[in-house]
Formats: structure tokens, C-alpha cells, sequence
């Protein structure tokens, strides 16, 4: 009994952890989770950090060429443009893709470094 158990949760602990998703997908689930793709670079980039600094926005594109709005409260991660791919986690609000989260693979000569990006919590105000 216990080793079925043992089993049961190795099994979902790797299914959960190995699968991406694409924003079709994201549409029909509720919930958090992965979708690996692209940076649209044919599509505006949105940060202005004099208005707001916590938000970032651009467009994206999955495995499956499927684009959608990204949006992050966050600021934007520095060589944003030059990634060559991104995983973005977090979940569809509308049309748009709410992310809590960005991983990017960005090129490098020797190295193929990533890049974590997490949203910030907005501060409240002391009283």
C-alpha cells in the first residue's frame, strides 16, 4: 500500500513538473502555468519606468506560433530583446497572459545562461 502510494505521487510530481503548455491551452485552464516560446519582435515592448516601474508588457509567441499580450508586474529584464527563448509562467486573464514569472535562455558565446524574472508584490504605504 505505502509503495503504491510512493508511486502515485513520484508520477504526479513529474508529470506536473515536465510539462509545458501553450496559450490555447492557457484559454481553457484555470489556473497557473508554463508556456515556452518567443519574443515577438515585430510587436511593441511597453516599459516606461517613470510611470509605472512594476509593469511590463510585450507579446510572445508559443511553440505553436500562437501569439497573445504578455503582461508582468515587473520591471523588464535587461537584454529582454536579445533572449532566444522565454518560459512564462502564470495564467490567462481575458486575451491576456498574466505572468508571475519569466525564465529566459539568452545567447552567449561560452555559456547558455538563464535569466529568472518573478513579479513583485506591490508595497503598501506605512500608516
Amino acid at each position: 500500500m505505502v509503495i503504491a502510494i510512493a508511486i502515485a505521487v513520484i508520477i504526479s510530481v513529474i508529470s506536473k513538473s515536465s510539462s509545458y503548455s501553450t496559450f490555447n491551452d492557457a484559454k481553457k485552464i484555470s489556473g497557473e502555468l508554463s508556456v515556452v516560446g518567443h519574443l515577438d519582435k515585430q510587436k511593441e515592448l511597453y516599459y516606461d519606468a517613470a510611470k509605472d516601474a512594476n509593469y511590463f508588457s510585450f507579446f510572445a509567441k508559443d511553440n505553436q506560433g500562437q501569439e497573445c499580450k504578455v503582461i508582468i508586474n515587473s520591471t523588464k529584464p535587461q537584454d529582454f530583446e536579445k533572449s532566444e527563448q522565454i518560459v512564462l509562467t502564470g495564467q490567462m486573464v481575458g486575451n491576456e497572459f498574466h505572468a508571475s514569472k519569466i525564465l529566459m535562455k539568452c545567447p552567449s558565446k561560452y555559456t547558455q545562461d538563464k535569466i529568472e524574472v518573478s513579479a513583485q508584490k506591490p508595497k503598501t504605504a506605512d500608516i
